[in-house]
Parts: C-alpha cells; structure tokens; sequence
C-alpha cells in the first residue's frame, strides 16, 4: 500500500493537473468546484455521484493530518483515533504521510487517500479540487477550536508595532496557509503594512521553521498561527520569554477533518460515528491544546471567513492555484536539499 501510495504521490500533477477529467453526469450546478464534481443542493462540498457505481467501498482506508511541524509526532497523536476508526468501520487502516499541501491534495484527488485532515487554508483547495467534504474540527463539548494570526518578533527587537516591519525581513510560511500567508495579505494592509511592499517576504515552509528562523535571526518577524506557537511552547521547543506578540487577529478554525466525497453512504455514516464518538485520550489532549473530541462543522458556514481571506488575497482555489502551490513546496524542498547538502560539505 506505501509503495503505490508513494508512487502516486510521486507523480506530481500527473493525475490532478494532466488530463482533463470527465464532467459530473446530469450536473445542474457545480459553483466554483471542479468540474469533475457537483453541488447540485448548493452546500459549497462535492455531491456524491448520483450513479452508485462510482460509489468507493475500499477494503483498507487511507488516513493523514496536514503536514506541519514533525510528521512524526502527529502520526503518533493520531493512532488511537486510527485503532478506533478501524473498529468502528470494520476496516484496516492506514496511516500516510504526506510532506506538502500540494501532494495531500492530489493524493485525495487521485483516490488514494479517504479521511485527511487538512489545515485551515488548504482545506479550500481539497474541497474544490479533491472533493472533500469537511465534517470536523478538533474541539470541546462547547465549540470547535480555533487559533488566531498572531506577529511575533524576538523579545530584544526593537520592533514594538506592525509598522516596524517595514523594511524588514518577514517569514511568511507557504503560498496556501491561512495564518501564514493568506490572511497576512488580507489583513495587513487595514494596518499600514502590504507584504512585498513594504517588507520582504520569506517563505519559511512551516510554521515552526518561521518561529525557529525568527529566534535565530534569520527573519525579523513572522506571522504564524497561535496554537501552533502553544505547542512548541508547551513542548518545550522554544521558551515564551524569548519572544514578543505585537499582533492578534481574529479567530480562525483549526485543521478540518472530511472524506472523499464518493464513498459509499453507508461508509460514511461509519465514519462519521467514529468521529463524533471518539473522545481524545489524554496524550492527544495535551498533543492539541486541550481539545478533546472532533466538533462537528460545515464548509459552507465554518469556512466562510477562511474564504473571505482567500478572496481578498487574490488566492483562486483552482488548479492553477494548486499547482503554483506545488511549485513553490518543490522550490522549497530543492532550497532545503542545497542547505544540508552545504553543511555536509
């Protein structure tokens, strides 16, 4: 299963920017998704295929989580929701890790992969072009969790305001991200501040790499997401005294969590009961900040600011889009390859 997994993911744009695909049968309305799918009762998520041939029943489920910080870490955090999952659907699964947004979304587009989650920002680019269908947000009995945008500099900058920045070198972390890039751009200017105007923009890859590259002097500033930061906090990766917040946005949706759109029904309903069911042990809690269970959510209404962001940023969640996306994690990736290659040598 890792073989072909890695082989489909390995063929970058192959499946999801090649050929085109064939329209969705008897389509009245598809919006802004691809036209390999339908939303004929206008909810803003694939339809499932009205012909239940196309209908998917695999017998191995393929399941991952956004590809930020350590993958390592999040696969662990994740196995006994996978053991219950399992349980619940009378199906093996596994688990895939993916190391970019661009390849998460193409794996589901492909169908090699079933339930992901995927963070705040990318969640559009799977819903229009992978067919996602987001049931979920990690939470509490009361509300899902959310995060904010937040600036931070080095406690000893003298940077005390966003106006600072300018002039300055900020890391902003990928093309696709919610908190670190997409919002930036659609929120920064309210405060005097245009990214690539008046500060020079870095591409980091990640939020922790943003948070790592500001305490090392690498960059001047960053703006990262929040519980991201509370984490590597919490886990002792960096100290909070090192540290100034000089701005908080406000609060966005962490990580969605969905299933292709063309599962079977009755596949489904399984997958939902595991999600809605299971309770986070309490490893899993401390691993997310508290949350304790998936939260149920629409696209539709829960995405709503994520996809004002997106408008006013000029970010179009189309192939085009995506596969700038994919060039840019392959521009990165080469950048890093030449980096360790250097300190090797």
């Amino acid at each position: 299963m890792s073989i072909k997994l890695l082989t489909g993911l390995a063929l970058s744009g192959s499946l999801l920017l090649g050929a085109s695909t064939a329209l969705a049968d008897d389509c009245a309305y598809r919006g802004v998704l691809d036209d390999k799918f339908c939303d004929d009762n206008y909810d803003l998520v694939a339809d499932l295929p009205k012909d239940s041939k196309q209908w998917r029943d695999p017998s191995t489920l393929v399941f991952t989580y956004t590809p930020v910080e350590d993958p390592a870490v999040y696969k662990d955090a994740f196995s006994d929701f996978q053991k219950y999952l399992s349980d619940v659907t009378g199906k093996k699964v596994v688990y895939y890790t993916v190391h970019s947004n661009a390849a998460e979304v193409e794996a589901l587009r492909s169908g090699r992969l079933h339930i992901a989650g995927f963070s705040t920002g990318p969640t559009g680019y799977a819903v229009n072009l992978g067919g996602l269908v987001p049931i979920a947000v990690k939470g509490t009995e009361e509300s899902f969790q959310g995060y904010n945008l937040i600036t931070i500099v080095r406690k000893d900058s003298d940077i005390t305001k966003m106006t600072d920045l300018k002039g300055k070198v900020v890391a902003h972390t990928s093309a696709s991200s919610n908190s670190g890039n997409l919002a930036p751009r659609a929120l920064f200017p309210a405060l005097g501040l245009t990214p690539d105007t008046d500060y020079e923009v870095k591409y980091s890859g990640k939020h922790d790499q943003s948070i790592m590259g500001v305490l090392s002097g690498d960059y001047d500033a960053a703006p990262v997401a929040s519980d991201v930061y509370k984490r590597m906090i919490a886990a002792e990766r960096i100290d909070k005294d090192d540290f100034r917040t000089i701005y908080t946005s406000p609060r966005f949706p962490t990580s969605s969590f969905g299933y292709a759109h063309d599962l079977n029904p009755e596949l489904v309903e399984k997958i939902k009961e595991a999600f809605f069911t299971f309770r986070f042990p309490a490893e899993m809690q401390k691993t997310f900040g508290g949350a304790d269970r998936f939260f149920p959510v629409t696209y539709a209404k829960d995405w709503q600011i994520i996809r004002d962001i997106a408008h006013s940023s000029g970010t179009a969640y189309t192939k085009t889009g995506l596969k700038q996306l994919a060039e840019a994690d392959a521009a990165k990736a080469a950048a890093k390859r030449a980096k360790e290659a250097a300190k090797k040598n």
